[in-house]
């Protein structure tokens, strides 16, 4: 991810123009579009084999999806702001990424249970194969607790690919929970899997992925046989009746203003600094942005 973009070209951002003309097919701010989003309809059974999937391995996987929004025009933008310099996250200045997530409510609620909310926690990938990237180490979203005794999730995070994402452009690895002997353990911190128990996971465009926060997984490296680059987004979610696991909380259909979405772009810029190296001027920027309203 560029994270080199000059201070005098951010003084730029603060306008929803700058936004608008660098992706005038998107929305920013559009009340109505957001208003008339369709949710994804789930019946029953579907809700339980996902819950136990859940609980079982720590994770689902859905097949491509009729989104009824514009994934092309979504990857084209990350492209760009890629090219200009501009970290990926400023693509949740735009209406249709937020709707992404709103449309998942009746697949997040039967895990998370009623009065889910929305963390604080979000990213977008630009993953070029051509340039040696990878997606993120080896990691669990959460090391504190975040199951209930019958395995059940308090919190989730949902990624999404909006471009193919194949072994050989950075697609998913997930250590499925009952292959791993650290899971849900004081020893968390420690990989002791079999290595032909990781579990590949290729998503075309559109798919729908979501594991428990206490699961291992990575992004993969590319590799340079592959030339299109993986583009993908991702949010988490959590359960109403445990404390924050991040603040500010939010409700999963309620969208912040323009103002807001700078704001909180900047404070995932900072706060997964650790994922990327982050210029100084880069970091005054963000945390300028964290700093100009009130989240």
């Amino acid at each position: 991810m560029a994270t080199t973009a000059s201070v005098p070209r951010s003084d730029e951002w603060s306008s929803p123009e700058f936004w608008r003309e660098l992706a005038p097919t998107l929305r920013i701010e559009d009340v109505d579009f957001l208003a008339s989003l369709q949710l994804f309809a789930v019946d029953d059974a579907i809700k339980q084999t996902l819950q136990g999937l859940m609980r079982k391995e720590g994770y689902f996987q859905l097949p491509p999806v009729g989104w009824n929004l514009p994934l092309e025009e979504m990857v084209a933008l990350v492209a760009k702001l890629d090219a200009q310099g501009i970290p990926v996250p400023f693509a949740f200045l735009y209406d249709e990424f937020w709707a992404l997530f709103i449309k998942l409510h009746q697949l997040i609620e039967p895990i998370l249970g009623p009065g889910y909310l929305r963390m604080p926690d979000f990213w977008v990938w630009f993953v070029d194969p051509r340039r040696d990237d990878s997606g993120w180490k080896p990691h669990r979203d959460k090391v504190q607790p975040t199951l209930r005794a019958d395995g059940s999730p308090t919190s989730l995070t949902v990624w999404l690919p909006l471009s193919d994402a194949t072994t050989l452009n950075g697609c998913m690895y997930m250590v499925p929970a009952d292959r791993d002997p650290t899971y849900n353990t004081p020893q968390n911190g420690e990989w002791k899997f079999a290595y032909q128990d990781v579990r590949a996971l290729p998503a075309q465009a559109g798919s729908i992925l979501m594991w428990n926060q206490a699961v291992l997984h990575w992004g993969s490296h590319g590799s340079p046989r592959e030339t299109k680059p993986r583009v993908s987004a991702a949010f988490e979610f959590q359960s109403a009746d445990v404390p924050p696991y991040n603040t500010p909380l939010m409700k999963p259909n309620s969208v912040p203003g323009f103002a807001g979405r700078l704001a909180l772009v900047g404070k995932q810029i900072l706060q997964y600094q650790h994922m990327y190296p982050l210029a100084p001027e880069m970091r005054e920027i963000a945390t300028r942005l964290k700093d100009s309203a009130t989240l």
